[in-house]
């Protein structure tokens, strides 16, 4: 019994990260909202905080056993491996959804978004004057985010580096989508699509026995980017779980009700009822990066009309918020269960 129920939690800690995979890469969504609403996000701040330096000393001197346990590291280990899962298959199938059913699937994120603001404010009670200056404070900069024009797509190395540290805040600041700042960034295409893809492809002529990619500039190019982008996600995520691990501690209430009013801000982000603007060149035509997508300028939002498409819209909505109750009611019994 004792075994089947640990496979059990092995298998939900991967879906677990499948959830936080896929939310990261949609943007507007954040991964820490999955790791909130789900029950987990303390525990995930808390292993994170632990890649330290004594964790690296124990690595260096061979104690692997002990580096394992000391940063959680059967929790972690099948988290991530649900993230990296994700992005070759549950973010396959997101990218082909948004590209078809697009109104339906942000009416989905809407829906979640807008349920997980319900299940962090119906446990706070600390609303105050402070609270609420935070709380303000967190709407206006997600509104202003939300607002922003995104730049040029660039694969300076450097710059990379500085897309994986502040992108990957997502998985650990609720509310703060990851795959949106590198839309503003311009490299959203670049690193969450491009590079992934060129792994996934380099992956699959290897299992062939293929190995001409290697003299592919553009392809080593893109795996290059990817392995600087995510030497820069490492470094943020775990500089970001110390910052706010400590900040948790010293100043919960002011930090969670900023969160609150951060997501609440994000919303604008995933309105489902949004045209892409693209950017247009003096010729008329359609400006492209370097992959040949056109560039995103701005999200043109509208109020829908009364039809049948807004009504599945709004059902999908629900949807959404179902599904955070789904998530919230898993979570409370997890945690019942370990008390």
């Amino acid at each position: 019994m004792e075994s089947t129920r640990t496979l059990r939690d092995k298998i939900f800690l991967v879906l677990k990260g499948l959830g936080m995979g896929a939310a990261n890469k949609v943007p507007g969504v954040s991964g820490g909202v999955v790791a909130f609403v789900a029950g987990f996000y303390e525990e995930f701040i808390y292993s994170l905080q632990k890649v330290n330096r004594k964790a690296f000393k124990l690595l260096i001197n061979g104690r692997f056993n002990s580096f394992f346990n000391y940063i959680n590291g059967r929790f972690l280990g099948l988290l991530f491996l649900g993230m990296v899962v994700s992005y070759f298959s549950v973010s396959k199938l997101l990218d082909y959804l948004i590209v078809r059913y697009e109104l339906y699937v942000w009416s989905v994120f809407f829906g979640m978004i807008a349920g997980s603001i319900y299940y962090i404010n119906k446990d706070f009670r600390d609303w105050n004057q402070r609270t609420y200056v935070s709380l303000a404070c967190g709407i206006i900069l997600g509104l202003s985010i939300s607002f922003l024009n995104p730049a040029k797509e660039n694969d300076n190395l450097w710059f990379v580096f500085l897309c994986g540290i502040i992108s990957v805040s997502g998985m650990t600041l609720p509310g703060f989508s990851g795959s949106f700042i590198l839309i503003l960034m311009g490299n959203y295409v670049l690193l969450l699509v491009d590079s992934v893809n060129a792994l996934y492809d380099s992956f699959s002529d290897l299992l062939s026995g293929n190995l001409n990619f290697i003299d592919n500039p553009r392809r080593i190019t893109q795996l290059k980017v990817l392995a600087v982008f995510t030497l820069g996600s490492v470094t943020g995520l775990v500089t970001f779980s110390h910052v706010l691990s400590y900040i948790l501690k010293h100043y919960k209430s002011i930090t969670l009700s900023t969160i609150i009013g951060f997501i609440i801000g994000s919303l604008g982000v995933v309105w489902p009822w949004k045209k892409t603007i693209y950017k247009i060149g003096e010729n008329g035509l359609f400006l492209k990066d370097s992959t040949g997508e056109r560039v995103v300028e701005n999200y043109q939002r509208y109020i829908p009309k009364l039809d049948l498409e807004t009504l599945y819209a709004v059902l999908f909505i629900f949807l959404g918020i179902l599904i955070v109750l789904a998530l919230e009611a898993y979570g409370a019994k997890t945690r019942k269960g370990i008390k």
